[in-house]
This record gives structure tokens, sequence and C-alpha cells, in this order.
């Protein structure tokens, strides 16, 4: 067996975590966790999604979803509404002080890049290559 520093999957693992430690401090001060940052990101890109729409994008259960989501409501972050053609779908969408909270969060693509050392393009072609691995994997 390789040892794990030659596994692709433990390498992947362990920089997923120190990312995470990296973000923390910051995520702190905002008081989000990181799933909850993920949420708001998600919702900032796409401008409103049902809970289903949110799970998709996230690679997760809509039940691993709805909890964040109702926390986040409750923190006043985002809305959750029944759709009125289907009452089974949740539209979510981010209030302005969700809006607000999620550009205070802009810094955190900065403090990876401080930390890691490397440049935006660097950074860019790794993530990149990231996914089309990612990709590669889901297709098989």
């Amino acid at each position: 067996m390789r040892p794990l520093d030659q596994q692709i999957c433990f390498t992947l693992y362990a920089t997923s975590m120190a990312v995470t430690r990296a973000y923390k401090p910051l995520l702190d001060e905002l008081g989000l966790t990181y799933p909850q940052y993920l949420v708001l990101s998600v919702l900032g890109e796409a401008g409103g999604l049902t809970i289903g729409g949110v799970a998709a994008r996230l690679d997760l259960e809509s039940s691993t979803v709805t909890p964040l989501v109702k926390r986040l409501e409750a923190s006043g972050l985002l809305t959750r509404t029944r759709s009125l053609e289907d009452e089974r779908r949740v539209e979510v969408k981010l209030t302005a002080a969700g809006e607000a909270l999620l550009e205070r969060s802009d810094c955190l693509g900065d403090r990876l890049m401080e930390r890691s050392k490397m440049s935006g393009p660097q950074l860019e072609t790794l993530n990149k290559q990231i996914q089309a691995l990612r990709d590669q994997i889901n297709q098989a």
C-alpha cells in the first residue's frame, strides 16, 4: 500500500481541512460555520434557489441543507417561502443582511491566497484541475 502522502484522496482531504482551518477565524467573526457560508455563497451566485437546488449545487442531500437554511433564516440572513405552485418546494433567498454578510466574507479568498503563497492565477489553475478531476470521477 502506498504511503498516505502519495494518495491523492488523502492530499485532497488534508488540504480541505487546512482550508477550513484557515477560514475558521474569519467565519467565527462573521458568526458562520463553513457549511452556512457555502449556503450563502450558493444563494449569492444564483440569486435564490429551492432547498433542492441548494442541495444539488453543494452535492448534498436536502435533509442536510434544511437545518442549515433554518438556522440562517433564524439569524435573519435568508428567507424561506413555500412555492405557490408546489407546496413541497421551498424557495430560499438572501435578505439584505445575508447579502451584506456574504460581501463581508469576500476576504476569505484573500486569506487563502496569503496562506498558500500562491498567486490568484495559480490558485485558479489548481481549482480548474481539481474540478476536472471531480468531474471525471463523477462521470465514471
